[in-house]
């Protein structure tokens, strides 16, 4: 199955994680909106929504930018009603938009609390909530939220509870919309990666250049993105998928591309369960 012609309303895609995968879905001849707040150039962070529809363009996909903050009930009905007139439907909805600071419950600020909860969970409700009636005419319709399993162990609440609940809340949303939606055969799924990934969120909250070198790039995200959003919606839904495992399953065997020291000197990334299969040709990478 292809994404050609497909359309992908993707959340903060204007960098990171979310490009990767609005380009990988371009080489393809995809269609995609990208919408996120970043219209000007940020002095920490690379890119704009002018910029990443670019890079679209170039990969061989169509690209609507859309300036978004999904805080907004208005602004996101704003956009979609905008997508659906441009290109007249969505296909699949990926809320990869996220915030993220990871503190204790002493040194959340209220505000910071309030904006996580907002963007990942109400933002990522919201979404998909107005992308419903359009994904319901679509002949393969996938929801895909970045987000983890939903892996109950107190370790990965202590010192970032705000934080963890606020991704759980992502991840809640997959729980029961895949559920939910399953009549109308839309796959509602989670993408998480099993080790930390070099983005600039990752070099801005977890301890810069050194992170970045222990990390993966974008790219394993986005190709395992592919591999989910290309299987048929009625039959695959309701899952939790582990970047890695999703290539595995589909017949990578050397993920050594996907970074620049070996698998053992990685580092893991929070929230992947202690019982995660490790097939030795990750192991081994």
């Amino acid at each position: 199955m292809s994404l050609k012609e497909k359309v992908i309303f993707i959340s903060g895609g204007s960098r990171g994680i979310g490009l990767a995968m609005a380009k990988k879905a371009a080489v393809d001849g995809a269609k995609i909106v990208v919408a996120a707040k970043t219209a000007d150039p940020h002095p920490k962070l690379p890119g704009t929504i002018y910029t990443a529809a670019e890079e679209i363009i170039e990969a061989g996909g169509e690209a609507l930018p859309i300036i978004c903050d999904i805080r907004s009930e208005d602004n996101v009905r704003d956009a979609i009603n905008k997508s659906v007139e441009h290109f007249g439907g969505i296909d699949i909805c990926i809320n990869n938009a996220s915030a993220i600071q990871l503190t204790n419950v002493t040194d959340t600020e209220m505000k910071r609390y309030d904006l996580m909860h907002q963007i990942n969970g109400r933002g990522t409700y919201m979404v998909s909530k107005f992308c419903l009636p359009h994904l319901k005419k679509s002949s393969n319709p996938h929801i895909l939220n970045l987000s983890p399993p939903l892996d109950m162990e107190p370790k990965w609440f202590a010192g970032t509870v705000a934080y963890t609940m606020a991704k759980y809340t992502m991840s809640m949303c997959v729980l029961g919309m895949a559920e939910e939606f399953k009549e109308f055969g839309i796959a509602v799924n989670a993408l998480w990666p099993r080790t930390a990934i070099a983005t600039a969120a990752v070099q801005n909250h977890l301890g810069g250049d050194e992170i970045m070198r222990l990390s993966r790039n974008v790219d394993i995200m986005a190709d395992s993105a592919y591999e989910i959003l290309t299987k048929d919606s009625k039959e695959f839904t309701g899952n939790f998928c582990i970047d890695d495992l999703v290539l595995h399953e589909a017949g990578v065997k050397d993920f050594s591309k996907y970074a620049s020291v070996p698998f053992n000197e990685l580092m893991p990334d929070f929230f992947v369960p202690d019982n995660t299969p490790l097939p030795e040709e990750i192991k081994n990478s």
